[in-house]
């Protein structure tokens, strides 16, 4: 198979980029999509060219560093994958490929096709940690959780803050991400003492790292590798708002009254 490339070359963050043309020849259509990147550095490298700056870790689909957009498409045309997890059989042969990196104020660009991602993690440290006994291992029975309430942890839990939600949204949002972490913890009991400091904390600084709002075109879900659902947006403002009554000293609960009546 051979490929005509369109890939995105900038030298740094206060550089100006733009689109340089590649031909990728001998591909074979078991390859990845990383291997096909792999293939083409080398040739650059031979030939005395520098070769194409992009992110990979794992790939296997579990770390999300692999973060390309594809024909306009973060992580490429496949659903529910990684760009790792994308094979050359996916695309005709002959085709021109597009490959840029991720556009969003808050992940700007280091080189090429990686970008600064860290915003994500100064928003995940915002939320803070759970407070748990210290000591000797609990038994795992000691607190019984149900089914239900597990596998939306569990659901909520699978993300991988890779920032193709951000990636893909017109208004560059991380709505998806946050909502993910803090629903996680909101559905369990160990994350119920910091529950609203945690969603307060955690979108005040989603603002600060400049992204954007939510604008309900549900690509995040579209484009996300672990299909994370965007219910969790609407768990995620429940729970903003619950931490603004909280705050407030309003009873959450109608059932908990705040105070004893006289």
């Amino acid at each position: 198979m051979k490929f005509t490339l369109k890939i995105w070359r900038q030298q740094g963050p206060n550089e100006k980029g733009g689109l340089a043309t590649y031909e990728a020849d001998e591909i074979g259509p078991d390859m990845s999509f990383l291997e096909m990147l792999d293939g083409v550095n080398q040739r650059l490298i031979l030939a005395g060219e520098e070769p194409v700056a992009f992110e990979h870790d794992c790939r296997e689909g579990i770390c999300g560093s692999c973060s390309l957009v594809i024909d306009g498409v973060p992580h490429g045309p496949d659903r529910g994958i990684t760009t790792c997890q994308l094979y050359m059989r996916r695309f005709s042969d002959g085709v021109t490929i597009t490959i840029e990196p991720w556009r969003a104020r808050a992940f700007p660009v280091i080189k090429d096709l990686v970008v600064d991602r860290s915003a994500l993690d100064r928003v995940m440290r915002a939320g803070g940690y759970i407070s748990v006994n210290t000591g000797g291992a609990v038994d795992g029975n000691a607190q019984l959780i149900g089914k239900e309430q597990a596998e939306t942890a569990m659901d909520a839990a699978s993300c991988i803050g890779c920032g193709a939600c951000v990636a893909a949204c017109k208004n560059a949002s991380a709505m998806l991400f946050v909502a993910a972490k803090v629903s996680h913890l909101a559905s369990l009991p160990q994350g119920k003492p910091e529950r609203a400091r945690r969603v307060t904390a955690m979108i005040e600084a989603m603002d600060d790292e400049g992204f954007g709002s939510c604008g309900n075109l549900y690509e995040c879900e579209a484009v996300c590798p672990k299909s994370i659902s965007v219910r969790f947006i609407a768990t995620l403002n429940r729970e903003y708002l619950r931490a603004g009554i909280v705050e407030s000293g309003v009873p959450a609960d109608p059932e908990t009254p705040h105070a004893e009546s006289d």
